[in-house]
C-alpha cells in the first residue's frame, strides 16, 4: 500500500498535464486508458508481478509496457505516465493512483460526486429531478454513482463530500423520534 500523498502527487501531476490547454489527449480518454491498463494488469498476475518486481530490468518493463499501449491504443501521454510510475517502482500503486486521477479530474472540471442509495431503482425521470435539486444545492454539476441499498425502507441518501443529506424513511423517523425525545 502506497501512501496517499505518494498517489495524490502523481494523480495530480497526471490531471496538470491532461487538463493543460496543450494536452494530446482529453481528460475522459486519459482516465479510461489508464482504467483499461490497470484492468489487464489486475487480471493478469503474471503481467502484475513482471511489472513490480525489482528482478525484471527496467528496459524489460518498459517494452512491455510499450507492447501494451500499443494494443490498447494508450496515448504518448498515457504510455509515458506509466513509464515514469515504473522506473519509480510505482506500479503496485496503479489502481489507487487511477482513483485520485478520477476524483481530482472531477474537481478540476467543475464537477462533484454524489453517491445515491435508494431503496430501489430510481426512473429516469427521478434521476434527473434529484440531479437538478443537488447542483443546485452545490453550485457544481454533479456526477452521480447510484446504488440499491435494500436496508433502506424508503426513500433516498445523497452523500457529496462530507455532507449528507438523508431523505429516506429511516432518516425521516429517526429525526421524528429525537424531537419526540425532547
Amino acid at each position: 500500500m502506497t501512501s496517499s500523498a505518494i498517489v495524490d502527487r502523481y494523480a495530480s501531476a497526471l490531471a496538470d498535464v491532461v487538463t493543460s490547454p496543450n494536452s494530446t489527449v482529453s481528460p475522459q480518454d486519459a482516465l479510461q486508458q489508464l482504467r483499461s491498463f490497470d484492468d489487464i494488469s489486475r487480471e493478469s498476475y503474471e503481467l502484475r508481478t513482471a511489472l513490480e518486481s525489482p528482478a525484471v530490468p527496467r528496459a524489460r518493463k518498459r517494452a512491455v509496457i510499450e507492447r501494451f499501449a500499443g494494443l490498447l491504443g494508450l496515448s504518448r501521454t498515457i504510455r509515458n505516465f506509466l513509464f515514469v510510475l515504473s522506473d519509480k517502482g510505482r506500479l503496485s500503486a496503479l489502481h489507487e493512483i487511477v482513483d485520485s486521477v478520477d476524483i481530482q479530474l472531477d474537481e478540476r472540471l467543475g464537477f462533484i460526486r454524489a453517491d445515491i442509495s435508494a431503496s430501489a431503482e430510481l426512473t429516469s425521470p427521478q434521476l434527473e429531478t434529484l440531479t437538478q435539486k443537488l447542483a443546485a444545492i452545490s453550485g457544481k454539476q454533479i456526477r452521480m454513482r447510484f446504488k440499491v441499498d435494500p436496508s433502506l425502507i424508503g426513500g433516498v441518501v445523497a452523500r457529496m463530500g462530507a455532507t449528507v443529506y438523508d431523505g429516506s424513511v429511516r432518516g425521516r423517523l429517526d429525526n421524528l423520534s429525537k424531537r419526540l425525545a425532547v
